[in-house]
């Protein structure tokens, strides 16, 4: 088994598919890369069991078979040559592949390809298309607020919903909740699916400006993106998601609209003066004034801002976990936000005022603390 291919043409694909293999492996065949090759064709796969990774390159050679080559070793070797051609050749007596470089030869002790997990087939799937940089945008404003409690492994996600009325993403943590919708892309039926964060890091990186369509194929167990020349396939999140909508307060007659930047230099300042622990900030509004303010009692550290505002409502003292403002005001990218509230107790909605497409909507709630008497 032959091949000749680019060696920055691999360097790039194989890249991606390494951010799918873990750091410690108990199963010694997930450190290795799956090399399949069909003629000019290979596939190259990577795994760590609950999601698959593959990408098809265009390579020179007139032979078939297959051969898993450890992962590491391969990337830390591709990523010290300048482009050339390289040419692998597997040597079945010494169980090694060669690689030939212009500068030289080197072996590789290979593993056998029987070994390697195979990818699950979706069956009775249903199918949905959208650009690259639209499931990209998605993921970027919604991974952030995904929980890290092992207990509610639902909240570890984000929930993909489709219908004819669009499409609908959901991250929460119990603490901050972000919805981003479609409504320029809709499905024939409903359906509703949790993709777990690796893949969706995965994806987010691999997919960041693309104009690609991508695939998504998924029933109740897995999902698959396919993309250009490359497939991610990965188990879903199983378990009901949390009813999203009802914790989404409806009555908010207490409105600010200020500047995002602004608002956003502000909160990171005061909270340097906030309590370590609660990350406390207080708002303070009345009138077109908002006052931010942070106290850390026991160190006797406190600040105070006064910026000017567009605020309807009656006045209003909030107290909100800085580190979670400071996170959605990030993952915001308009000029001026809205944030609606009803009373100290309940939750924030922050919205942006503009900077959306067409059908593009973006809606994030912050729970409040309670404010110290």
């Amino acid at each position: 088994m032959k091949f000749i291919v680019s060696s920055s043409y691999l360097h790039k694909k194989l890249q991606i598919l390494g951010g799918v293999i873990n750091n410690s492996n108990t199963i010694p065949i997930l450190d290795n890369f799956l090399f399949e090759l069909n003629r000019n064709e290979l596939k190259v796969s990577a795994s760590d069991l609950e999601t698959t990774i593959s990408a098809t390159l265009e390579v020179e050679s007139e032979d078939t078979g297959s051969v898993a080559i450890p992962a590491k070793l391969l990337l830390d070797t591709l990523k010290t040559f300048a482009e050339q051609p390289l040419t692998f050749i597997v040597e079945k007596e010494s169980n090694t592949v060669e690689l030939s470089s212009s500068q030289g030869k080197y072996a590789l002790a290979y593993a056998d390809s029987d070994e390697f997990p195979s990818i699950p087939q979706i069956e009775d799937a249903q199918r949905t298309s959208l650009l690259g940089d639209i499931l990209s945008t998605a993921i970027t404003k919604t991974i952030f607020a995904t929980g890290n409690d092992d207990l509610r492994p639902v909240m570890c996600g984000v929930l993909f919903e489709f219908s004819p009325q669009g499409l609908t993403f959901v991250a929460t943590d119990a603490h901050k909740l972000v919805r981003y919708a479609r409504k320029d892309i809709t499905t024939a039926t409903e359906s509703a699916f949790i993709m777990p964060k690796k893949p969706l890091n995965l994806l987010k990186s691999t997919l960041a400006g693309s104009e690609e369509e991508v695939t998504v194929l998924y029933n109740e167990a897995n999902a698959q993106f396919s993309f250009d020349d490359m497939e991610l396939t990965c188990r879903l999140i199983d378990g009901k998601y949390p009813n999203y909508e009802a914790v989404i307060p409806q009555e908010n007659p207490n409105i600010l609209e200020i500047d995002r930047q602004q608002f956003l230099n502000s909160v990171r300042r005061i909270s340097i003066f906030s309590n370590k622990t609660t990350h406390q900030i207080k708002l303070t509004m009345a009138g077109a004034e908002l006052k931010i303010s942070a106290e850390d009692i026991d160190f006797s550290n406190k600040a105070e801002e006064r910026l000017t505002c567009d605020y309807k409502g009656d006045d209003l003292e909030i107290g909100f976990n800085s580190r979670f403002l400071i996170e959605m005001l990030n993952n915001l990218s308009s000029d001026a936000i809205r944030l609606e509230m009803s009373l100290p107790n309940r939750a924030g909605i922050l919205t942006p005022k503009d900077g959306l497409e067409e059908g593009e909507q973006v809606l994030m709630l912050v729970m409040p603390v309670m404010l110290n008497a």
